[in-house]
């Protein structure tokens, strides 16, 4: 309980400490007029308070990240506490908050446009391919689960398929509309589901005395009861995403950055969202850890459940928090990533608009650009869920990775204290590059020889910053 506890005052601490040292290097301008006036559509650009955008960002963030991806990662042990508390405050909320605010700096734009910006042309072109691709990845795979959820929930006759049609419909809807009249209006409420889920989690461990694993040198080794297939590092650093760290809310902050009234909001929105998602992994990983006595308690109800998260956070909500209390956390999960998923394709369309220079005032271009989005979502969805999820999984952490090094890009061109994200951009760097080679989905090679190739592929990027900032002629910190 000491970790558990201590980790919840680490993240707060966090969002004043850390978080106020991150907004004076980026250097906030109050009096700057933000993109949500000088490019107000009323479509997409929307000034609107910062409480409504911080439930909106936090909800459109989270997905089933912060819940299945802990439950799984709490698998691996107590180490999964040092990732997501580590990982969130010098990780995640640096990289949602600075990359929320290029955006907000850069008249709204999209993800894609800002590595252009700063990372050249062919950055841009790849960029644009691969966040495109992983936003069709998140619709999908955001929709299979809450539809899996909904099945087991209703009646035989409204099966999964049945759900899935529901959702995309739903989906149309969400990318299609102004900001404000359904996601502006609806996503406070599933936020506020998602946020009484993790409080009401959080007080039944504290009320039950858990048995929550304590994180000292003596339990950080790998639990995982199949070691050597799934090493600690990198598999941890994967399976906790949403989390700690996730390329995922970096496509995210365009939206809200094109509804944001002042700058001053910005840590508010983006490192604030970030850290309350942590506190809602925190309280996952520590309920799967303790709720069946032990890891091993957990790794056993897992196995004998298929590797179905959602059984374990139906058995947990329902036993701790009673009828009414698990239906509202059950509804919170269903709801996380279905908003999750529409606003993945509500950025894919502002991506490919972005890219053709297509205005999205009126309905008709909003359509022309969204019918062949829907088209190819659909046909993923036919693919299987647990493929879907693992290759996304890897694009995420990826993405996370090559926004980071844009971010340090542009530190560095400001002249500004670029190591605070250096340094995660190299540790994410590592362990995309490390998982890729050693996983069942990758290459399926010797762990050695995954670190050997990682260690060579790290090294390898720091070495092209190190040369080309040395043109640059900037100070050296």
């Amino acid at each position: 309980m000491i970790t558990f506890l201590l980790s919840v005052v680490l993240l707060i601490g966090g969002y004043f400490i850390y978080g106020s040292f991150v907004e004076r290097i980026f250097g906030i301008d109050k009096t700057k007029k933000t993109p949500a006036y000088t490019l107000q559509d009323g479509v997409d650009y929307v000034p609107m308070g910062w409480g409504k955008i911080f439930l909106i960002q936090f909800l459109n963030i989270a997905g089933l990240g912060p819940v299945f991806g802990a439950i799984m990662g709490a698998v691996y042990g107590p180490a999964a506490f040092l990732w997501i508390v580590l990982g969130s405050i010098f990780g995640g909320a640096v990289h949602d908050y600075l990359s929320g605010m290029l955006s907000l700096r850069n008249k709204g734009m999209s993800l894609p446009e800002i590595g252009g910006k700063y990372m050249g042309v062919g950055f841009k072109q790849f960029m644009r391919v691969f966040t495109l691709f992983l936003m069709l990845l998140v619709g999908a795979v955001f929709i299979a689960g809450p539809a899996t959820l909904l099945a087991n929930m209703t009646p035989l006759t409204l099966d999964f398929t049945f759900w899935c049609v529901v959702i995309f419909i739903y989906y149309m809807f969400a990318t299609l509309l102004p900001i404000d009249k359904l996601i502006g209006k609806i996503y406070p409420v599933f936020g506020f589901c998602l946020l009484f889920m993790a409080v009401g989690i959080g007080f039944a461990l504290v009320w039950n005395h858990a048995p929550i694993p304590e994180a000292i040198p003596a339990n950080l080794y790998n639990m995982n009861p199949d070691p050597d297939r799934y090493p600690l590092f990198p598999m941890l650093f994967i399976s906790i995403a949403c989390g700690a760290i996730s390329g995922f809310h970096a496509t995210q902050s365009p939206l809200m950055a094109r509804c944001l009234k002042n700058e001053a909001n910005g840590r508010k929105v983006f490192y604030g969202a970030m850290i309350t998602e942590g506190m809602v992994a925190l309280v996952w990983a520590a309920a799967a850890m303790s709720f069946f006595d032990s890891v091993g308690g957990l790794q056993t109800f897992l196995a004998e459940n298929g590797n179905n998260a959602a059984v374990v956070v139906d058995k947990i909500a329902h036993t701790w928090l009673g009828k009414v209390g698990g239906l509202l956390a059950i509804l919170g999960v269903i709801a996380a990533p279905i908003t999750s998923g529409d606003t993945a394709f509500r950025s894919a369309r502002l991506i490919v608009s972005d890219f053709i220079g297509f205005s999205q005032k009126s309905i008709k271009n909003r359509l022309i650009v969204s019918i062949p989005l829907f088209v190819v979502g659909f046909i993923i969805l036919q693919v299987n869920f647990d493929v879907i999820w693992r290759y996304f999984a890897w694009s995420n952490q990826t993405l996370a990775a090559a926004t980071l090094w844009i971010i340090t890009v542009y530190l560095v061109q400001q002249n500004k204290f670029y190591w605070i994200s250096l340094l995660p951009a190299i540790f994410m760097t590592m362990v995309v590059s490390v998982y890729i080679v050693v996983a069942p989905e990758g290459l399926q090679l010797p762990l050695m020889m995954g670190y050997s190739v990682g260690g060579i592929c790290t090294l390898g990027a720091l070495v092209v910053f190190i040369l080309w900032k040395r043109k640059q002629k900037v100070r050296i910190y």
